[in-house]
């Protein structure tokens, strides 16, 4: 048997079990501790009577509610009636109970008495309708509903997959205040009022007759012990499913929300009723919704820019003014590039620019450094900035020696190899947010930005594949050696430029 097939199985056992309850307390009641009618001891045709009526009604109650469940378990579970069933199964399981319990009421309360020959009074006969049908019918079919919903409650997710229970028209909605309502006055007002009840009469009973009130009085001790173990067991058994049914989402929500607080945004927690925890999972639901898309449009932003500028700029901190900051800016860009493109089928060319694009990309983020873009075969790069770095020199040239060693490994499954240069130089720029009020990006703005540029096309008139500029030379701290070389006039600069290879 499946799991699903024994959760209905268990179902059907909780509601024929509570009705199973109610019956023999009902049984001992009117038959013993406060008879309807005088009438022999228990004989063999009662006890036949009695099983078979129960039987019956038993079997064709649950028929009544399987016919009536049939469209909502073969169906689509997605539509609109099948959902709406679902949630008034535990509803009409407990309506059939009370229907059952009524129509139990007229035949123990009379038509068993009458065929057994009992006399019986029109007073005895509507107590026992009323005994039967008010006190036992509304407790049994009260269990009967917490106890099935209870359980139901794990099938609710097959046809609720999203939630939502709350937008079903057409179904009751049990707040949690009348739960606990409902329980404490089946527990506590309603055993209370029994017991006045049975004390008054028997008090009254006693006061008309003097002689026989030790009998009386010993009768109503019995009738008095047997509603409070009655009233114990039912109050036990409500008590315990009603705060099941409260505290078990509670529990599932809290454990939902310490995984999402451990960074777990798949920890979406089923909507089981629709009253106000239900309404609050469903909140938490959509709230884990916007928490993923919200997460999904952050990785995907971090794909288009930096993940360090990704989150200074959801932090508030890149501002459209700019701000002044001293960084190190290294430029790299491929030699014999557009001869390679002309004799390279497109795709390949493609494949293989994000290939070394990653590979020095690595580089750089492994020091710290952040790719501000890349252009065409060229890749601006920048050390210091948006998150400051007191050594930002030093980071920019360890990571492009880290470049050239990545590119001698990558060139060795290549039947070409590429080349490359590098330029780096330390200044001050402007950082910030650049562009219009429809796009902006995160961009360096000044004259050490183009320096750098110049330093690493001088690599091509030197023939070295590393360039520094003496200002990054001097915040070095000799971990890295350098070449002087003759001081370069470059493009757009008036003086003549120092500058050093990386040895």
């Amino acid at each position: 048997m499946d799991s699903t097939r024994a959760r209905r199985q268990s179902i059907v056992w909780r509601a024929r079990l509570a009705n199973l309850f109610g019956a023999v307390m009902a049984f001992v009641y009117f038959r013993f501790i406060d008879p309807i009618a005088s009438g022999p001891d228990v004989t063999w045709p009662e006890i036949v009577f009695s099983v078979v009526a129960f039987t019956v009604l038993t079997v064709t109650g649950a028929r009544l509610a399987t016919r009536w469940a049939a469209p909502m378990l073969a169906g689509d579970r997605s539509s609109t009636e099948a959902r709406r069933r679902a949630l008034l199964f535990p509803w009409v399981t407990a309506g059939v109970s009370l229907i059952n319990w009524m129509i139990a009421g007229v035949l123990f309360g009379v038509v068993g008495p009458l065929l057994a020959g009992w006399s019986l009074t029109v007073q005895s006969a509507v107590r026992a309708i009323i005994g039967i049908t008010v006190v036992g019918g509304v407790v049994t079919a009260a269990i009967v509903f917490f106890s099935v919903e209870n359980r139901w409650r794990q099938e609710l997710p097959a046809f609720f997959p999203t939630g939502d229970l709350g937008g079903v028209r057409g179904v009751p909605r049990l707040p949690v205040r009348a739960r606990l309502l409902t329980v404490f006055m089946l527990t506590s007002v309603g055993p209370l009022i029994l017991l006045g009840i049975v004390a008054w009469r028997r008090g009254a009973m006693a006061a008309a007759d003097p002689a026989a009130a030790p009998g009386i009085f010993g009768e109503m001790v019995a009738i008095i012990a047997f509603l409070i173990v009655a009233s114990l067991v039912a109050a036990v058994r409500l008590s315990w499913t009603v705060s099941d049914s409260v505290a078990a989402p509670l529990v599932g929500l809290t454990f939902a929300m310490a995984r999402v607080e451990r960074g777990d945004l798949d920890a979406a927690c089923p909507v089981v009723s629709n009253d106000e925890i239900g309404a609050a999972t469903e909140g938490f639901n959509r709230m884990l919704d916007g928490l993923r898309e919200r997460e999904a449009i952050k990785e995907t932003f971090g794909r288009y820019v930096a993940r360090e500028v990704r989150d200074e700029i959801l932090a508030g901190r890149v501002t459209v003014e700019g701000e002044q900051r001293e960084v190190t800016v290294l430029f790299a860009d491929l030699r014999d590039f557009t001869p390679w493109v002309e004799a390279s089928e497109p795709r390949q060319v493609v494949r293989d620019l994000n290939g070394y694009f990653a590979e020095m990309e690595a580089a750089v983020r492994a020091h710290g450094g952040l790719v501000l873009q890349f252009i065409g075969d060229e890749i601006e790069a920048v050390f210091g900035a948006p998150v400051a770095a007191p050594d930002h020199a030093a980071r920019a040239v360890r990571a492009a020696v880290e470049m050239r060693a990545r590119l001698a490994k990558w060139n060795a499954s290549r039947a070409t190899p590429l080349r490359h240069g590098i330029g780096v130089h330390t200044g001050a720029v402007l950082a910030g947010a650049i562009g219009s009020r429809e796009r902006l990006s995160y961009a360096l703005v000044g004259d050490t930005v183009n320096l750098a540029s110049r330093i690493q096309g001088l690599t091509k008139d030197v023939g070295a594949d590393i360039l520094v500029s003496a200002t990054t030379a001097r915040r070095l701290s000799g971990e890295i050696t350098l070449q002087p070389l003759p001081a370069m006039r470059v493009k757009g600069k008036t003086t003549e430029v120092e500058v050093f290879r990386v040895v």
